[in-house]
């Protein structure tokens, strides 16, 4: 997939770990965690929104679009 989440390099410059950023936005850490992997297939606007508000970031520092080829597993 060619939209990346940077959410670990978010969490490492504001020296947060995903527990405290789980208790802060009330998102699950296993939730977090599958958005921190690329796991996601989607994420809800509420949740970027509180994601944002809380790291004190912008949408494009914790989402990237890089060009290439799609992921085989994309043919939807």
């Amino acid at each position: 997939m060619p939209v990346r989440v940077n959410l670990d390099r978010v969490l490492l410059e504001r020296r947060m770990s995903l527990t405290e950023l789980s208790d802060r936005v009330g998102v699950t850490i296993a939730n977090l965690s599958i958005l921190k992997t690329g796991k996601a297939r989607a994420v809800r606007f509420s949740t970027l929104d509180a994601l944002c508000r809380e790291l004190q970031c912008q949408p494009g520092d914790l989402l990237t679009f890089e060009y290439g080829p799609a992921d085989a597993d994309d043919e939807d």
